[in-house]
C-alpha cells in the first residue's frame, strides 16, 4: 500500500494592504487562528516551523511541483496542503483572509508543521504532516487483534478473485510462526525491500523451518505501509492470492508481526505466516 499524498492547492487571491508579511508573522497568525479561541477554533497544537518546509515553499515560488519541492528539501510527507495568497501587501489583511477562506486547512488536526516563503506581494505556505509511521499497539495487542480479525474473516464464505471459499475453521496463534514473521518483517524494514524472497534467497517455507516449525504446509502474506492490523488484513482480503491464504481451511495456525523504520520507503512492514504442523 502506498503512502497517500493529499494535496489541496488554493487559488491565488488579491488583497489590499501596505505592509509586507514576514514569515514569523505568518506563523503567529496561523497559530492564532488555529488556537481554541481563534477564528478557526481548532483542537490541535500550534504549528511547528520547519526549515525544510520553508525551503519547499521557496521552491514552489519558483514553479516547482509540490512533490518535487518536498523531495528537493528532503522532507518526507504523509499529507500536505498548500496555501498561496497574493496582492500588493498582505499583512494588514492576512489574518482576515486566511480565516475566511482557509480554516479547513489551518485547523486540520493531522497537519503539524508549516513552512513559509514570503516574496513581498505573494506568500506560499506549506502545511504538512511529516512521515512518521507508527503502529500504536503492542505485539500482544497485535496478536489478539489480528487473530480475531482473521478468524472473523474465515467464519464467512467469500470469493478471492475467481475462486470461491467456504467458511473455514478458526486458526490458533503459534509463537514460532510469529518469530519467523518478526524476523522477515524486521529484515525488510531495516534493508528497505519488500519481497517474499529474503535477501539471502530464502523462501517463506525455509524461514519457517529455520525458526523450528515443522510443517505439512505453510504460506505467507506480506504488506507494507499500513499502520493498523485492520488496514493490513483489509488489504490481504482484497488481494486474491493473499485472500486465498487467509481462507485456506487446511491451515490451523498463524503468526503475525510487523516492523517500523521511518527511514524505509514504506515505513511499516507486515508479515503473516500460516501453517499446518506435522
Amino acid at each position: 500500500m502506498k503512502i497517500i499524498l493529499a494535496i489541496a492547492f488554493c487559488a491565488l487571491l488579491a488583497v489590499g494592504g501596505l505592509v509586507q508579511a514576514q514569515s514569523g508573522d505568518v506563523l503567529r497568525i496561523v497559530n492564532h487562528l488555529r488556537a481554541p479561541d481563534g477564528a478557526c477554533a481548532a483542537t490541535a497544537p500550534p504549528f511547528v516551523q520547519s526549515d525544510a518546509l520553508d525551503a519547499a515553499a521557496a521552491r514552489l515560488s519558483r514553479g516547482a511541483s509540490l512533490a518535487a519541492a518536498l523531495k528537493s528539501a528532503g522532507y518526507r510527507v504523509t499529507e500536505a496542503n498548500v496555501i498561496v495568497v497574493s496582492g500588493n501587501g498582505l499583512h494588514a489583511e492576512l489574518e482576515s483572509l486566511l480565516s475566511s477562506r482557509y480554516c479547513a486547512q489551518i485547523g486540520a488536526p493531522k497537519l503539524s508543521e508549516v513552512g513559509v516563503y514570503d516574496s513581498g506581494n505573494q506568500i506560499w505556505m506549506v502545511l504538512a504532516t511529516p512521515f512518521s509511521p507508527k503502529v500504536g499497539l503492542t505485539p500482544r495487542q497485535v496478536e489478539q487483534r489480528t487473530l480475531a480479525l482473521v478468524n472473523e474473516a474465515r467464519a464467512e464464505p467469500r470469493r478471492c478473485g475467481d475462486k470461491a471459499f467456504g467458511a473455514a475453521r478458526p486458526v490458533r496463534w503459534n509463537e514460532t510462526l510469529e518469530k519467523a514473521a518478526a524476523r522477515h518483517a524486521a529484515d525488510m524494514a531495516a534493508n528497505d525491500y519488500f519481497s517474499h524472497t529474503g535477501r539471502d534467497g530464502a523462501t517463506p517455507a525455509q524461514r519457517v523451518a529455520r525458526a523450528g516449525y515443522r510443517y505439512r504446509m505453510t504460506g505467507e502474506n506480506i504488506a507494507s505501509g499500513q499502520v493498523s492490523p485492520e488496514a493490513a488484513i483489509a488489504g490481504w482480503i482484497k488481494s486474491p492470492g493473499h485472500c486465498a491464504n487467509l481462507m485456506n481451511g487446511a491451515y490451523t495456525e498463524m503468526g503475525v508481526s510487523f516492523s517500523v523504520n521511518a527511514a524505509s520507503t514504506m515505513g511499516v512492514y507486515w508479515v503473516q505466516l500460516f501453517g499446518t504442523p506435522r
